[in-house]
């Protein structure tokens, strides 16, 4: 129901807050970063963390969620366990509190008896926020509550939030590394059917006043339910030389036409992409190819219009970075999908697009690795333009594949 897509919006706006307001208390920072267990550990880095302001947003969601609509928030899965240890050794359950003063005093246990950064941190946590948006409130649909389930990543690339650059330089509108790389995902999938339904993308560090050195951030949102398909922004129109494509069904024997139709794509990557993978990317897009950090991240970037394509061949992202996303590009007529089994496509075993889904373990898999994409996935906003870059990508991989 559009009911619950607006309260999403408004609590990834408070969640945008409480990340902006750690950052920005660079003191109190340091004293979040924990190394996480081996079980949590994102095989991709060889450190992976996971901060306060993490668990803080994942159970500010939950809860928020909770006392509106009772009963969704034992649906919210999230990338963050709810624990936390302080420097004293000492393990505390985060949750939100009732009221500002338990909240001030539950996040002083976890700061060691810092008083002054809890109570700053309570203060965000408990303060109102609002959000409108005129397309979304002039659409009521009815999503029974009962079918929802809902992934949520609280902080996607961490280590941008961390780390905390600020003056990184974007290349064509797509930032390599920084804080404009860091996103808030909440997807809302069918649990019958695994199909997602709503998704929001909340950036919160999209541009700083150079004065008060205050950030300011950006939401997008897609809702796409039995037909009905809206999302928060059009697409700009494009800037880039077509080349056309009616009866360009294969890489074309002239080389020339295949540079000139290369610069019809653009892809965003993930740094750590496989060789084959940019080896036969840079057959098809040429030099429009750029490395990004953060799957929310690039995936925002598909949905934005700055890149056509997102793809990422290994099994390091999961369903809390895909969910969101892919709902949006599901309201703007595109999707995510599997990358093995797409390449694996034949008349025998069908040609539809094999779609993530949401709602199934990844069978003998433990860990977060039971909720990874196992097959890579390809993000995309028109099935058309789709299936000309796989016209020309898979003959490309294939040699390359062959190599490997």
């Amino acid at each position: 129901m559009s009911d619950i897509l607006r309260e999403l919006l408004r609590v990834s706006e408070k969640a945008a807050n409480i990340a902006r307001a750690c950052r920005q208390q660079e003191a109190l920072f340091q004293l979040l970063i924990e190394e996480k267990k081996d079980g949590e550990k994102n095989k991709k880095f060889a450190v992976d963390f996971k901060t306060l302001a993490d668990v803080l947003v994942q159970e500010v969601i939950k809860q928020n969620m909770e006392n509106k609509f009772p009963g969704l928030g034992k649906k919210i899965l999230g990338e963050e366990s709810n624990e936390f240890t302080n420097d004293l050794g000492e393990k505390i359950t985060l949750r939100l509190c009732p009221t500002e003063e338990e909240t001030v005093e539950l996040l002083s246990k976890v700061l060691s008896g810092n008083k002054s950064a809890s109570g700053a941190l309570a203060k965000v946590v408990h303060q109102d926020v609002t959000f409108t948006d005129p397309t979304l409130d002039s659409v009521e649909i009815n999503i029974p509550q009962d079918i929802l389930g809902i992934w949520v990543d609280p902080i996607d690339s961490t280590y941008q939030y961390i780390k905390g650059s600020a003056d990184i330089k974007s290349n064509q509108g797509i930032f390599p590394s920084g804080l404009q790389c860091v996103t808030i995902l909440i997807g809302v999938y069918d649990l019958h059917t695994g199909v997602p339904l709503m998704g929001v993308i909340n950036q919160p560090f999209v541009s700083q006043d150079l004065n008060t050195l205050r950030w300011k951030g950006q939401c997008y949102w897609g809702l796409s339910y039995l037909g009905t398909n809206i999302h928060s922004l059009q697409l700009p129109a494009s800037k880039r030389k077509s080349c056309d494509t009616r009866s360009r069904s294969r890489v074309p024997e002239d080389r020339s036409a295949e540079a000139e139709c290369s610069h019809r794509f653009s892809a965003v990557i993930s740094t750590s992409e496989k060789d084959a993978i940019k080896a036969a990317l840079s057959r098809v897009c040429g030099e429009r190819i750029f490395p990004a950090a953060g799957a929310g991240y690039k995936s925002l970037c598909v949905v934005q219009g700055l890149a056509d394509i997102y793809i990422f061949s290994e099994d390091t992202t999961f369903k809390w970075d895909s969910c969101a996303a892919h709902a949006i590009l599901r309201a703007m007529g595109g999707g995510m999908i599997d990358l093995r089994q797409c390449l694996q496509r034949s008349s025998e075993t069908g040609l539809d697009l094999p779609q993530l889904v949401y709602h199934v373990e990844n069978e003998g898999a433990v860990g977060v690795d039971r909720w990874a994409n196992k097959g890579g996935l390809i993000a995309y906003r028109s099935r058309k333009q789709l299936e000309t870059f796989l016209s020309l990508l898979i003959p490309n991989l294939a040699p390359v594949g062959a190599q490997t």
